[in-house]
């Protein structure tokens, strides 16, 4: 029997009893990085081996893996946090289990996707799992800007260093006045979530780099696109002052049209007002 087993994806108290009594009682485990998975295993005195199941190596060891099921071997499969085969290996395995005609159990358990719509305040009735983003700027603004219509809520994972410039990328792709939620190390010791429009996110982790593992919720598109507006919520950081936000906002990549429109909206100031402004400051500070 194949056991795929959800992991904690920060807290260790999120490993559930049964996941527990499923690592104690297969012969091997499966994981991403035995490094990472060795002193879990040791605090909780379990003595399976384990071996190392990651993306390098996923087609070699998938079809090792499956014969050893097929032999009678009890193999539990885990990634380094959350669920396998969700944005992490473990398609492989689990098809190759099938094929040899194992039977695949679940241990459910944490789930980024999961923790991250409970906690975002938007809808959650439908929602599509987008994964991880391209990290090249042409790719990943060509998938934006093909799920601008999509009205189901949208769940990404991103990676910190270029969380800043993915937001202001969905701003132009989705309207800066979209409703999201960036929520930042799930369960761990600094979770934080900035709940806002896009445009507000942006211009604060614009300003303020982030750190750690992130997960962003996006409202899909209303089903009128004109009455689109961000609700204030009372929850989101608060932004810095009205040019310092237009200048973040273009630092992460939106222009000086777009950032002044999107701050006017959010500070009820006149966009010509925040334009002309931003104008004459770049204007001094050029070299004459």
């Amino acid at each position: 029997m194949l056991y795929v087993v959800a992991m904690p994806i920060g807290n260790p108290a999120d490993l559930s009893p049964r996941a527990l009594e499923v690592l104690r009682s297969v012969d091997l485990i499966a994981c991403e990085d035995t490094r990472r998975l060795r002193p879990l295993l040791a605090a909780r005195q379990i003595a399976a081996p384990a071996v190392s199941y990651f993306e390098h190596n996923e087609s070699r060891r998938a079809r090792a893996l499956a014969a050893r099921l097929a032999a009678g071997a009890s193999i539990a499969l885990v990634s380094d946090a959350g669920t396998p085969a969700v944005a992490d290996p473990g398609l492989r395995l689990v098809e190759a289990a099938h094929e040899a005609g194992c039977t695949v159990t679940a241990v459910p358990g944490p789930s980024a996707v999961i923790a991250a719509l409970s906690i975002a305040g938007i809808a959650t009735d439908r929602f599509t799992f987008e994964g991880f983003l391209p990290a090249q700027p042409p790719a990943r603004r060509r998938l934006l800007e093909s799920l601008a219509g999509e009205p189901r809520t949208m769940v990404f994972f991103e990676a910190a260093r270029r969380a800043a410039e993915s937001v202001a990328e969905m701003a132009r792709a989705f309207g800066a006045e979209r409703l999201a939620a960036l929520v930042r190390e799930m369960t761990k010791t600094f979770e934080s979530v900035l709940r806002g429009s896009l445009a507000e996110i942006a211009a604060q982790i614009a300003a303020e780099p982030l750190r750690g593992e992130i997960t962003l919720v996006v409202a899909g598109r209303p089903k009128n696109r004109l009455a689109v507006s961000a609700e204030p919520t009372g929850q989101g950081a608060p932004l810095p002052d009205p040019m310092a936000a237009v200048n973040a906002l273009c630092q992460a990549g939106l222009s000086l049209k777009q950032a002044s429109a999107s701050v006017a909206k959010l500070t009820g100031l006149r966009r010509r007002d925040l334009y002309q402004a931003a104008l004459s400051a770049r204007q001094r500070q050029s070299p004459a």
